[in-house]
């Protein structure tokens, strides 16, 4: 009996059982247990790969690297794959540098592991100070102890504090020849363009749904699991480029495919466990649009409801679709997870609308995300949405309506009388030609303004300045045509005045008195519409409900509409 045993004994306790040699090993996610351990695994980022392997071979090597990208498409594996390929020494130990490192030496199993003490990974979220990047500066100093070079690995590098930031700068201006730097951060922007240009840097791509789906496939060959290939395609469009992303739904839909009892990850699954909409649904729902039929289009959406497709999911499939007609119209069409079927009838969408119905479309469907979005009653929102593209349908678009005027506009000068459209004689006896501007204004003359609205009206034709006099400056006391007796609101000069009396003279065909004089005035038409405001303002402030809220606010105000009246119709 051990040494242990004999203490339990001693205690009158069972000695607990020892764990079987070769025991399972703790479940590892699919995210972690196939992360690349060489570039060739790492997928969609050969333009980086190929970029390291030619300065690794030339010894070109930079001081600091920085990877960007949006989460889940490999910026810290790059960055450990980065430090194996600089610290391999290969099986007998003789190696250098490789883009290929083996995976067998100290080095290359330690970096995988993470216990490699050289590679030092720092979380820049939770060690964001300067004394936390003191701490590096430091330790820089002093060399590596069993590798090649010593690796600083910094994740998300944009949550270090600006001081942390400068306090960085020199070190990683010049560091040491055997100390490398590398960072990863999904929000480059944050990154001070002083760091920026002291790293050499590599934007990580989003990985392709098509590359994904491949590698999905790959995934569950290993895993001994069979998939439905519509399945991956789903799980790799809703991964939106994310590696890590579409390995944890991926995982999820294999736990959900083994309760159903099979174990085979099926198309249905994934949309159940995903809220996602049927894409034949959709495209159903899409000819309900293009038909026009009402009724059949509510019913497609209380039946996609009915099956638990969110709102939301069912406008953005619809976007989704015009988008994809769209591009089969432009000879654009890149989708490899459609079927012959949704291709033949994208293919006959695109031929039947034409590029303004489909950016109307467009248009539309976007307006109605945005609603849904923020709707309190998503479904409803999403029907009145719906029912907006049909009214809209049967709305003529600009370019027709620009026609249709054209078109009403000539027939209207068609429909006039003959005479109208006759060209003038050549010649007019000159007697004639001179009296025509008299017999004008002796037939203006006999229809003379007799409202100081219309003569306002026919001063406004000559001079909007000088109609503005008339509004804001002038209180009427008479109107006699063609007489006027006014008093100012404020001083008019005699220039203006006689200006507006030969402005009358022209539109009338009469000489115009207008002079100064006593009498009961009107307000000016300014003053009017002020008096009107002010009475509307004190019939708010005289109601119940207003009194009431001032007395609950003592400091709040009323505030009014911006003036709706043209500038030069304003009071100064």
């Amino acid at each position: 009996m051990s040494d242990s045993q004999d203490i339990f004994a001693a205690g009158g306790v069972d000695a607990p059982e020892q764990p079987a040699p070769g025991a399972a090993q703790p479940y590892r996610v699919l995210a972690r247990k196939y992360r690349p351990s060489r570039f060739s695994e790492l997928i969609g980022q050969d333009a980086m790969v190929q970029t390291l392997g030619n300065a690794i071979k030339r010894d070109r090597l930079a001081h600091a690297f920085l990877m960007t990208g949006v989460r889940g498409v490999g910026k810290t594996s790059t960055a450990r794959l980065i430090a194996k390929a600089l610290n391999c020494i290969g099986p007998d130990g003789q190696g250098g540098p490789t883009i290929d490192p083996c995976g067998q030496c100290e080095p290359c199993r330690s970096i995988s592991e993470g216990s490699f003490i050289d590679v030092i990974e720092m979380d820049a979220a939770s060690h964001t100070g300067v004394d936390d990047v003191r701490e590096i500066i430091e330790a820089v100093r002093y060399s590596s102890v069993s590798a090649r070079y010593k690796i600083y690995i910094i994740d998300e590098v944009h949550m270090l504090s600006k001081n942390a930031f400068n306090a960085l700068l020199k070190t990683l201006e010049e560091p040491p020849a055997h100390v490398k730097f590398i960072f990863a951060t999904t929000e480059v922007n944050k990154v001070p363009i002083t760091v920026l240009s002291r790293c050499q840097r590599f934007d990580l791509k989003r990985i392709s749904p098509d590359q994904l789906s491949q590698h999905f496939g790959m995934i569950i060959e290993k895993e001994g699991v069979s998939a439905q290939q519509e399945a991956l395609d789903l799980i790799a469009q809703a991964a939106e480029g994310s590696v890590r992303d579409g390995l944890s739904i991926l995982d999820q839909a294999i736990a959900h495919a083994d309760m159903d009892g099979d174990g085979e990850v099926k198309a249905a699954q994934i949309r159940d466990m995903l809220g996602l909409s049927d894409r034949g649904a959709v495209r159903r729902l899409f000819a309900r649009l293009l038909e026009g039929d009402s009724a059949a289009l509510l019913d497609a959406i209380a039946e996609q409801y009915k099956i638990g497709v969110e709102p939301l999911s069912l406008m953005n499939g619809l976007l989704s679709l015009s988008h994809q007609v769209t591009l089969f119209k432009v000879g654009r069409a890149s989708d490899p997870t459609l079927s012959e079927e949704a291709r033949q009838q994208f293919s006959d969408w695109s031929e039947q609308l034409s590029y303004p119905v489909l950016h109307r479309l467009w248009q539309l469907l976007l307006k109605g995300y945005q609603e849904v979005q923020q709707a309190h009653l998503p479904r409803e929102a999403c029907e009145m949405a719906l029912l907006r593209v049909l009214c809209a349908a049967e709305m003529p678009d600009p370019g027709k309506l620009a026609k249709m005027l054209e078109q009403g506009v000539s027939t209207a000068a068609a429909a006039a009388p003959a005479q109208m459209s006759a060209p003038p004689p050549a010649a007019e006896p000159v007697a004639q030609a001179t009296a025509a501007p008299a017999m004008a204004r002796e037939s203006a003359a006999t229809v003379l303004p007799t409202e100081f609205a219309d003569v306002i009206t026919a001063v406004g034709r000559v001079s909007a300045v000088l109609e503005s006099i008339l509004i804001a400056d002038m209180r009427l006391v008479s109107l006699d045509p063609p007489n006027i007796v006014y008093q100012p609101a404020r001083p008019i000069a005699d220039a203006d005045i006689r200006k507006i009396a030969d402005a009358l003279k022209q539109q009338t065909g009469r000489e115009w008195t207008i002079v100064e004089g006593p009498g009961e005035a009107q307000p000016s038409l300014v003053e009017q519409e002020q008096q009107i405001r002010d009475a509307e303002r004190q019939a708010i402030l005289d109601a119940p409900l207003v009194k009431a809220a001032f007395e609950a606010f003592p400091d709040a105000i009323l505030l009014e509409d911006e003036d709706p009246r043209p500038q030069e119709s304003r009071s100064a």
